[in-house]
C-alpha cells in the first residue's frame, strides 16, 4: 500500500452459544440463563424471525459477505474483539447471568476470517474459569492466531500484539484492555502469578497514561499504536465524558487509534488531532437475532470501520463504515434503505462530537478535515 496502511476494525465477534451450535461440531448446549436453557433457543429465535438456518454450516456461513468485503483490500490489518471462551471447561463464573463459550473443534469459524490480531480484555472471556482462559489461549496459539488483552499472568496479559504490514515490515503495535463499565470483573484482573485481563480501574490521566506509557515502551519510532478498550454500557448512543476526555487523552499522549466497543450497535466516531476513535464498534458476529428490545438502535445492523491511515505519521486519511445486516445468522450487505437508515443515525449523533457522516454508494464516509 505504500505509504499507507488500511485497518479494518470491528467490535465484538460472538461465536458462541447459538453460533456454536449451527457450526459442525458444537459443545454442549447447556446454559443456566434465566429465559434460557439450551444455546439452541437462540438458533430458533433467529428463525422465528428470519426462517430456517442450516445446519451445519461451515465456518464461513456466520460471516457471510463480510469475508468478500475484507478480501477487497487483502493487505489490510483486521483486529476485532473476541468475546467469547474457546473451552469445554464446566467452570462457571458465579453469580453472572450469561456465559459464552465455543467448542475448541469450531476454531476454524476464526480462522477463516484472517483476523491479524484478536482482542481478549472483555467480560466474557473468563466465563468458564481461568482453564476457560487458559484453554483459549491455548487454541489461538496453536493456530498461529495473535491475541492480547488477556494471558497467562499480568506481564502476558499487558504485552500489545505486534503486526508487520507491508513489504517494508512496518509494525502496528495493539494494546487491549477492558474496564468495568462494559461489566468486566475487576478479579479477573491478572496478577504476577495468575491468568487473567489487563483491567483499566478507572478512566483518569492517570490511568491513560499508564496504558499510554505501556504502548510506548512496546512500540518503537515509526509504529502504528492502537488502543483496544473494551468499554461503556450496551445500547444508546451517549459516550460519558470520562470515557471520552480518556479517549483523548491517549491520542493525546501519541496513541494513532483507540477502538471502542462493548455496545451493541455502532456509536459515534470523534476525530482528534490526526487521530481516530471510535466509541463503539457495535457487535459485528452474534446470536442476538430474534431477541427483542432496544429496536430503536438498530442491533441487527452491523459494521466493518475501515480506515486509512499514513503509514508513517500514523494520521487518518479516510474512514468507511461498511454496513451489513444479521439474517439467518449470517451477514448480509445491508439494503439501500437500511444503509440510509445509519448514515441518518450516525450523522446525528456524531454531530456533537464534531464529526460527519454521509453516504457513498452503498458505503458510509466521514469527511476528514
Amino acid at each position: 500500500m505504500g505509504d499507507h496502511v488500511r485497518l479494518v476494525l470491528a467490535g465484538d465477534v460472538m461465536t458462541g452459544r447459538g453460533i456454536d451450535q449451527i457450526l459442525a461440531h458444537p459443545g454442549d448446549p447447556t446454559l443456566t440463563e434465566r429465559y434460557a436453557k439450551d444455546a439452541r433457543d437462540y438458533v430458533a429465535l433467529a428463525e422465528r424471525v428470519s426462517g430456517p438456518v442450516p445446519r451445519p454450516v461451515g465456518p464461513g456461513y456466520p460471516w457471510g459477505d463480510v469475508l468478500a468485503v475484507m478480501d477487497e483490500t487483502p493487505s489490510a490489518v483486521r483486529l476485532m474483539n473476541l468475546e467469547t471462551s474457546v473451552t469445554r471447561s464446566e467452570d462457571r463464573e458465579r453469580g453472572k447471568a450469561v456465559l459464552y463459550r465455543m467448542s475448541p473443534a469450531n476454531l476454524a469459524v476464526l480462522d477463516v476470517a484472517g483476523v491479524h490480531a484478536w482482542g481478549l480484555a472483555n467480560n466474557h472471556v473468563l466465563d468458564h474459569g481461568q482453564q476457560g482462559l487458559l484453554d483459549t489461549l491455548d487454541s489461538l496459539g496453536a493456530s498461529g492466531l495473535k491475541a492480547a488483552g488477556a494471558g497467562r499472568d499480568e506481564s502476558a496479559a499487558w504485552s500489545p500484539a505486534v503486526v508487520p504490514f507491508g513489504e517494508s515490515r512496518r509494525r502496528l503495535v495493539v494494546l487491549c484492555v477492558g474496564h468495568s463499565s462494559s461489566g468486566v470483573p475487576r478479579h479477573w484482573r491478572a496478577r504476577r502469578s495468575r491468568p487473567g485481563v489487563a483491567v483499566v480501574d478507572d478512566l483518569d490521566h492517570v490511568a491513560a497514561d499508564r496504558v499510554t506509557e505501556r504502548l510506548l515502551a512496546s512500540s518503537g519510532p515509526g509504529d502504528i499504536r492502537v488502543v483496544s478498550i473494551h468499554w461503556g454500557s450496551n445500547w444508546g448512543y451517549e459516550v460519558p465524558w470520562q470515557q471520552r476526555t480518556f479517549a483523548h487523552r491517549l491520542i493525546d499522549g501519541g496513541v494513532h487509534v483507540v477502538v471502542g466497543h462493548s455496545s451493541h450497535h455502532v456509536r459515534p466516531v470523534e476525530l482528534r488531532g490526526g487521530g481516530l476513535v471510535l466509541h463503539g464498534c457495535g457487535d459485528l458476529v452474534n446470536d442476538y437475532e430474534g431477541i427483542g428490545g432496544y429496536e430503536e438502535f438498530r442491533g441487527d445492523l452491523r459494521a466493518l470501520h475501515v480506515a486509512t491511515l499514513d503509514a508513517t505519521s500514523g494520521r487518518l486519511e479516510q474512514l468507511h463504515l461498511v454496513p451489513f445486516h444479521s439474517r439467518r445468522l449470517r451477514l448480509e450487505r445491508a439494503s439501500a434503505e437500511e444503509t440510509h437508515w445509519l448514515a441518518r443515525a450516525l450523522d446525528a449523533a456524531c454531530r456533537s462530537f464534531g464529526t460527519r457522516v454521509e453516504l457513498s454508494g452503498d458505503r458510509l464516509r466521514v469527511p476528514i478535515g
